[in-house]
């Protein structure tokens, strides 16, 4: 059963934005966007706590990427902007019981991923 799915992917020019949507089916304490490259592991982008708002942004990504909740609608929104090659990758919301960093400390549920493409 999946209980998150991801929208808003595309292919953008560097420096372009995009703005990701995970919507969910049912509640988790903790949701995180992740990236993943073909033959890397799956990194953690940002998190959020979903009743409090408090949120964490890798290194790679501070200043650039926000990311929110709109509870009402059981939607968590990755905001990307000033994008880079290096930011492409297959991204994925993932749900949990509490983050850890950008990350979760264990994942109950996972999207199917969305893909971005930024060219130069």
């Amino acid at each position: 059963q999946v209980q998150l799915a991801e929208s808003g992917g595309g292919s953008v020019q560097a420096g372009g934005s995009l703005r990701l949507s995970c919507r969910a089916s049912g509640y988790s304490n903790c949701i995180a966007w992740f990236r993943q490259v073909p033959g890397s592991e799956r990194e953690g982008v940002a998190s959020i706590y979903i009743f409090s708002g408090v949120a964490s942004y890798d290194d790679s990504v501070k200043g650039r990427f926000t990311i929110s909740r709109d509870n009402a609608n059981f939607t968590v929104y990755l905001q990307m902007n000033n994008l880079k090659p290096e930011d492409s990758a297959m991204y994925y919301c993932g749900g949990g019981s509490d983050c850890k960093g950008a990350a979760l400390r264990t994942a109950h549920s996972w999207g199917q991923g969305t893909q971005v493409t930024v060219s130069s």
